[in-house]
């Protein structure tokens, strides 16, 4: 059985250890290869391939990025890219598929198994705004980054005493900004889901001022003052019809500048967040998801993404991952606001 493989959409930290458990699983069964795609849904499309072995694998636990590389290649924006990706897999020779991602990839790896593909899905984004799953590949690393950042900051602000805004990635999920916020103690968390006042910024700015201290503000890329818009990086869209977002730190910079007559600065941390070493949890998550999903397909669990509940690896519907996607619940971002300013 040959099993193929691929990553898409946004690299994140952990992406590598749950290859290396797909092939070092798949090792242990009678007559299974695995087939690595390059560049995620671009590999079937264009049959491009490379096979993965023990050899090829074992020193990839510790390593972010992946070794099979990505791309934002959409199947489903073109009306024949479903039949070239499932053409694709037929030349290649493969009986079912691995597809690791996040919304947009398991999207497409939904719509394949509608269209009877063998498929199985591996959750991964920083943002962890995958339903049907409680943490996804790449989050806990890209906290702990931003919550060093946040520590790192502070001294900086409180030397020259100004106040800091950190723009941490989240486009419509403010997960990133809400735990590191949190483990680093900032003074105001903006996220997506919950507009926010600018005045009620300037009061926390000022009211830790007048402590003595420097702010600390947080804010995912996704969130928007008030009556106003997400901030933009520039114009148009990517593959999958998203705007690229960026600025709104700097933006709040501003509005605090001006509101409080104070030295401010912003820090954007970008694609800092994506890249480098995963953390010791993300090995681990990365690692059992790998497994389970060559578990699923033996069993021929086709259809469905691995997920983490509790302590426990499940399997879910892809329609269940792909169908909402999970944000900060509003009693969850009211129940740390008591802690913060």
């Amino acid at each position: 059985m040959r099993v193929g493989v691929l990553t898409g959409g946004g690299d994140c930290p952990g992406l590598n250890a749950a290859l290396r458990a797909v092939v070092r699983r798949a090792a242990s069964e009678p007559s299974m290869e695995v087939l690595g795609f390059r560049d995620g849904w671009r590999g079937p499309i264009d049959v491009d391939t490379r096979p993965l072995e023990w050899a090829d694998v074992s020193d990839q636990l510790d390593r972010g990025g992946t070794l099979l590389g990505s791309s934002r290649t959409n199947p489903l924006g073109t009306e024949d890219g479903i039949a070239r990706v499932r053409a694709g897999l037929e030349a290649a020779g493969c009986d079912a598929l691995i597809a690791i991602g996040g919304e947009d990839t398991l999207g497409v790896a939904h719509a394949l198994a509608g269209e009877g593909v063998p498929v199985v899905g591996i959750p991964k984004t920083i943002d962890n705004d995958l339903s049907a799953t409680d943490v996804t590949i790449g989050h806990d690393t890209a906290v702990m980054i931003a919550t060093e950042a946040v520590d790192r900051v502070r001294t900086t602000a409180e030397s020259h005493h100004r106040a800091i805004v950190v723009e941490v990635m989240g486009r419509h999920a403010g997960w990133i900004a809400l735990r590191s916020g949190l483990a680093g103690g900032a003074d105001a968390i903006l996220v997506p889901e919950q507009p926010f006042s600018s005045d009620a910024v300037l009061e926390t700015c000022a009211r830790v001022s007048a402590r003595g201290r420097a702010p600390i503000v947080v804010v995912a890329e996704g969130a928007v003052p008030e009556g106003g818009e997400e901030v933009l990086a520039r114009t148009g869209t990517d593959a999958f019809g998203h705007v690229q977002l960026g600025g709104v730190g700097d933006w709040v910079a501003a509005e605090i500048g001006r509101g409080t007559g104070s030295s401010t600065r912003a820090v954007v941390l970008g694609h800092v967040q994506r890249g480098g070493t995963p953390t010791a949890y993300d090995r681990v998550l990365g690692t059992r998801y790998g497994l389970h999903a060559v578990e699923a397909v033996v069993d021929g669990a086709w259809g469905s993404m691995v997920a983490l509940r509790g302590d426990d690896i499940v399997r879910v519907p892809l329609a269940d991952a792909v169908g909402r996607l999970k944000t900060v619940p509003p009693e969850q971002y009211a129940e740390v606001q008591a802690l913060l300013g």
